[in-house]
Order: structure tokens, then sequence, then C-alpha cells
């Protein structure tokens, strides 16, 4: 009986997003929590669009965001540009897996009084997650969250940095079709 009820759930949901199919664009605010202990978080905007075709889709998204620490006198300033491109696997209407690839560019800047240094570069990083998405009309309310595998390597130093962590979004889509 059970098995039957899974099926017949699972049908329903293949069948009421088979053709749906949906092109979406807006703005995105985030949150992202580094896994170095110690490390602080920081807030991110940008935007996403998303294309949606039944139980399949494709999302692009660009962020920004800015960290500041005091280090030993100096200010150290780091932002970052991810743009991020992943593949949505809907296994619900309202429900979405997700994983992909991002290209994180990076400017570090500090200031000291021994004098300014600054870089600029990007790395490329990778990142699994899962989300929901509420349709509201023309809108569509989505929120996930992602887990980024990303290491930078600068070129004033010999070691990794790692900035492996969590990046919690949430998204009003426009839907134009």
């Amino acid at each position: 009986m059970i098995k039957k009820l899974l099926f017949i759930l699972a049908f329903v949901a293949f069948v009421g997003t088979s053709h749906a199919q949906s092109f979406m664009i807006g703005p995105q605010l985030g949150y992202y929590a580094p896994k170095e202990e110690g490390a602080d978080g920081s807030i991110l905007f940008g935007g996403a669009a998303r294309l949606k075709l039944g139980s399949l889709g494709v999302e692009a998204a660009i962020n920004y965001r800015q960290q500041k620490e005091e280090i030993y006198g100096s200010e150290l300033k780091t932002s970052f540009y991810p743009v991020m491109v992943s593949g949505l696997l809907y296994p619900l209407p309202i429900l979405y897996a997700t994983a992909g690839i991002g290209w994180y560019n990076y400017k570090v800047t500090l200031e000291s009084s021994f004098g300014d240094m600054s870089e600029t570069g990007s790395e490329i990083g990778y990142h699994i997650g899962g989300g929901a998405e509420i349709p509201i009309g023309n809108l569509v309310l989505s929120g996930d969250i992602k887990y980024v595998f990303m290491k930078y390597q600068f070129e004033n130093s010999d070691t990794d940095y790692n900035a492996d962590g969590f990046v919690i979004n949430a998204t009003v889509f426009f839907k134009l079709n």
C-alpha cells in the first residue's frame, strides 16, 4: 500500500511539472557562513535568472559581498564577485536539489602604515544544496542553502585559503513568460 501511494505521489509530481516551463529573473539576498572557525560571515546581494523545464532547471547568479577585518593595526578589505551556474532537479513541484560550479572573482586590499597592497584574481569552486520555491501569481519566492567547496591561492602566499562554507539565499523571481 505504501509503495502504491509513493508511486502515485511521484507520478502526480512528475506530471504536474512535466509541462511547466518558465523563465524567471530577480534580485537575490544571501548570507555566507564560512566553515573556518572564528571567521566572520557576510551579507551578499545580487541577481539570478532561472529557466525551469518541467522537473529540471538551470540557474545563473551573480552576487557581491565584502568583508573588512582589522589585523595588527592594518585594514584588510576583501571583495568577492561569485558567478555561479547551477543545475536544478525538482523531485516535487516546490522542492529542488541543486549542484553547480562557480567562478569566484576577488579583490584583496591591505591598507597599513607600511603601504598599501592589492591583489585581484579568480578561482573555480563547486556547490551542492537544496531549496524550495513558492509561486504566487507571476512571482516566485525561492530560498536555498548551498555548501560551497572553494580554495583561494593568493599570489603572495604559499598556502591555500580554505573558503568552504554555507551560502543561504532568498530570491524574488519575476516570471517573464
